[in-house]
C-alpha cells in the first residue's frame, strides 16, 4: 500500500503535458496554413511551370509529375505519409500532426492552382521570386513547429546511425535530386534549381531568426566596469557581471555579458576600443532572446 502511494506521488511529481492555449493553437493553424499556400504557390506558379525544381520530397515529386502527367499534389502527399510515422516516433504528436496539416494544404494549393496562368515566363524572374516566395512559405511554418518535407525528418533519422550531420545529409539528398534534374529536364534548369534552392534556403533563415538578429556580447577587460556603465549609457543595454579566472595567470576578472541588435554591434565595438585597447571582446550571432531585461533603456 505505501508502494503504491510513493507511485502515485512520483507520477504527480512528474511535469505533466500542457495542453496548449486555444489562442496559440488557433495561430499555430492559421500560420501553418499561410505558410503552406505561399509555398504552393512559389512552386506551381514560378518553378514548376518553368521546369525549376525545389529540393526534398518536392523535387522527386516535381520530376515524378513531369514523368507521369500527374498533379504534383498527389505526389507530394502520397510521398510523405511514411514520414508522419517516422516523426511521430522520432519527434512528436504535435510535430507530427502541424507537418501533416501543412502537407494537405500544400498539396491541395498546388492542384488547385496547376491550371492557373503563371505568373511569368522569364527563368531569372521565375527563379528569384519563386525561391523567395517559397522561403517565406516554409520559414512560416517551421517558425510555427510544422514541416513541409520529409527529407528533415529522414535526415534526422539517420544522422543517429551514420557520421553525418542532419544538414550534410540533406545537402547530399538535394544534390543526388539537382543531377536527376539535369537528366530529366537540362542541365540549365538543375542550374536554374540550385539558385532558387539557395535563396529559398536563405529566406528562410530570416523569416526564422528574423531580421532582427540580435548577438550575444562577451568582453573581458580591466576596465569591466567602466565599459559596462559606458554601454548602458550610450546604448541603452543593461549588462552583466559574471567573475571569470585566468587558466594560465589565475587572475580574477569580470565578465561582461550583454545582447545587442546588428545595429548597435559597431558602436558597441567603438566603445570598447575607447575605453580598453587591449580588451578581448567576442561577439555570436543569436535567434532568439525571451525573458530578462532585453528591452532598450532610454539613452541620456
Amino acid at each position: 500500500m505505501e508502494s503504491s502511494n510513493i507511485q502515485t506521488e512520483a507520477f504527480l511529481e512528474k511535469p505533466q503535458h500542457k495542453i496548449m492555449p486555444k489562442r496559440v493553437l488557433a495561430s499555430r493553424i492559421f500560420f501553418i496554413i499561410i505558410g503552406s499556400i505561399l509555398m504552393g504557390v512559389g512552386i506551381e506558379e514560378f518553378l514548376v511551370p518553368n521546369q525549376i525544381l525545389d529540393g526534398g520530397i518536392v523535387g522527386i515529386s516535381i520530376i515524378l509529375s513531369h514523368l507521369s502527367g500527374a498533379k504534383l499534389g498527389y505526389f507530394i502527399f502520397l510521398l510523405n505519409i511514411p514520414f508522419f510515422y517516422i516523426g511521430y516516433k522520432q519527434i512528436g504528436k504535435t510535430f507530427t500532426l502541424s507537418t501533416m496539416l501543412g502537407i494537405s494544404v500544400l498539396s491541395i494549393t498546388t492542384i488547385l492552382l496547376h491550371d492557373v496562368p503563371v505568373f511569368t515566363s522569364d527563368l531569372l524572374l521565375a527563379t528569384v521570386f519563386g525561391g523567395i516566395i517559397l522561403g517565406i512559405g516554409v520559414g512560416i511554418v517551421l517558425r510555427f513547429g510544422g514541416s513541409l518535407d520529409g527529407t528533415e525528418v529522414l535526415a534526422l533519422l539517420f544522422s543517429k546511425k551514420i557520421p553525418f550531420s542532419v544538414g550534410e545529409i540533406i545537402m547530399f539528398f538535394n544534390v543526388f535530386i539537382f543531377i536527376s534534374a539535369g537528366f530529366v529536364f537540362s542541365w540549365n534548369r538543375a542550374m536554374y534549381s540550385l539558385i532558387a534552392y539557395f535563396i529559398a534556403f536563405k529566406v528562410i533563415d530570416i523569416v526564422i531568426a528574423g531580421l532582427d538578429e540580435s548577438k550575444s556580447v562577451w568582453i573581458i577587460s580591466d576596465q569591466s566596469e567602466i565599459i559596462g556603465e559606458t554601454i548602458l549609457a550610450r546604448l541603452g543595454r543593461g549588462v552583466t557581471y559574471l567573475k571569470g579566472e585566468g587558466a594560465y595567470t589565475g587572475d580574477t576578472k569580470k565578465v561582461i555579458f550583454c545582447v545587442i541588435n546588428r545595429l548597435e554591434e559597431a558602436k558597441l565595438k567603438t566603445i570598447v576600443e575607447e575605453l580598453d585597447q587591449t580588451a578581448f571582446l567576442a561577439v555570436a550571432n543569436i535567434s532568439e532572446v525571451r525573458g530578462g531585461r532585453f528591452k532598450k533603456k532610454d539613452i541620456h
